[in-house]
């Protein structure tokens, strides 16, 4: 019965099927008639006085039929085709040459979280489908706390920045995820947080809700969770002033506590990774850590034990790319090297070979409180530990920030020449 229905809604007028339908059959009994006239003639018959009238008559024919069968099957998979494709104003050909290029790309897990890691996924989208974007849940602030207050949900802010960022620029969809309501009780929440939020609860899971999420945008990739438990990020900071290390628990909190971060965990510490998250560091190719607040999304990911684990144990080539802007909080002060030392004290060394840096400063646009990110000092020991590679990464409008097309193409750089590829 189900069949019938859709044999019957497949032949309804107006569907704009039927009548391509009807010119590739057309085609097909041309082209045959053609090869029949060809047959017959050879035979010694055919339709008309002489044999060249015959040949020229089956040539006619059959070039007609299988032109009206190639126009045909044209237009009736851009029929079916269009409607998935609604956003790209791109050919019909150029987009499935694009599709099959990006389909062929390396497996890369993006890990981190917060504004900095959209940049790289920006980037990297255009290089290849086959992204996987490994994401901190341990946010407890703005719209994405409250959430997680009042509605027992995991933080969907760093899931939603990520999920838009492999999406469609110019899509209505991806500006509508990120709209912020501006008054009454939703102001400051944004709209995909709420979506995220609501699809958690109606299809099951966030697993699920991230999955719908991602067919919704059209998303060139995934992006997957670093635990599914409710985590909660905590610190010993040892306050600018005093000498007594305070513990404070909370991410928000760790931020606003204006001290200099000395350890810090998961409560609780034994989180288990998302299954889904070390499968795809597992089975990558490349694995980028960052950009993104050290503390506060790239740590939090590392300090997952299953994460770690899965970075210690794939092939993959792995790239830590540190920020271009200090942090206030955070990382006020650091350098290149600072960075690093921080991540070695949390989770131990070796579990990145090649160090990403930018070596471009620019005053314009950058304003009074951006300070950047100084490179590492000459004979330091990280030197000797890691490849520093050092290249201009920076937004020109915005120069704290990452220029997505620059660091996909320095990440790339990296790749090749550890692989040996000129």
């Amino acid at each position: 019965m189900m069949i019938l229905q859709r044999f019957a809604r497949l032949t309804k007028i107006g569907l704009g099927v039927k009548r391509w339908v009807v010119l590739v059959v057309a085609g097909i009994a041309l082209l045959i008639a053609s090869i029949s006239l060809m047959v017959a003639t050879l035979l010694g018959g055919g339709v008309l006085a002489s044999a060249w009238q015959n040949w020229a008559l089956a040539l006619v024919g059959g070039t007609a039929g299988l032109a009206m069968i190639l126009y045909g099957l044209l237009r009736l998979v851009r029929r079916f085709v269009e409607p998935f494709r609604a956003h790209n104003d791109a050919s019909m050909i150029e987009v499935l040459y694009e599709h099959s290029q990006r389909s062929k790309g390396i497996k890369i897990v993006a890990l981190g979280g917060g504004t900095g890691m959209p940049s790289v996924l920006r980037g990297l989208k255009s290089i290849t489908r086959n992204i996987t974007a490994v994401v901190t849940v341990a946010d407890d602030g703005g719209s994405s706390g409250r959430l997680r207050r009042e509605m027992g949900v995991l933080p969907p802010g760093d899931l939603r920045n990520n999920i838009v960022a492999l999406a469609d620029d110019e899509s209505s969809m991806a500006r509508l995820f990120q709209y912020r309501f501006e008054s009454g009780d939703l102001k400051g929440h944004a709209f995909g947080n709420l979506f995220i939020s609501a699809l958690s609860a109606v299809s099951g899971g966030l697993e699920a809700a991230l999955v719908e999420t991602g067919r919704v945008l059209n998303i060139q990739g995934r992006v997957l969770p670093s635990t599914l438990q409710d985590v909660t990020l905590a610190a010993w900071i040892r306050p600018l002033d005093g000498d007594e290390a305070e513990w404070i628990v909370g991410e928000s909190n760790v931020t606003d506590a204006g001290g200099r971060i000395e350890q810090l965990c998961l409560e609780p510490a034994d989180v288990e990774a998302y299954p889904g998250s070390v499968d795809a560091i597992l089975n990558a190719d490349l694995v980028v850590i960052g950009p993104g607040s050290l503390f506060t999304s790239i740590l939090p990911n590392l300090l997952v034990p299953g994460i770690a684990d899965a970075l210690r144990a794939t092939s993959a080539e792995i790239v830590y790319v540190c920020n271009v802007a200090t942090q206030p909080g955070e990382t006020d002060a650091f350098t290149v090297a600072d960075h690093v030392q921080a991540i070695e004290k949390h989770i131990g060394r070796g579990v990145f070979g090649a160090v990403l840096a930018n070596n471009n400063y620019p005053t314009m646009n950058a304003g009074v409180n951006t300070i950047y990110v100084t490179p590492v000092p000459p004979n330091h020991d990280v030197l000797k530990r890691y490849e520093i590679i050092n290249a201009d990464l920076v937004n020109e409008e915005k120069p704290w920030r990452h220029d997505p097309t620059k660091l996909a193409q320095a990440i790339m750089a990296v790749r090749s020449n550890t692989n040996g590829v000129n």
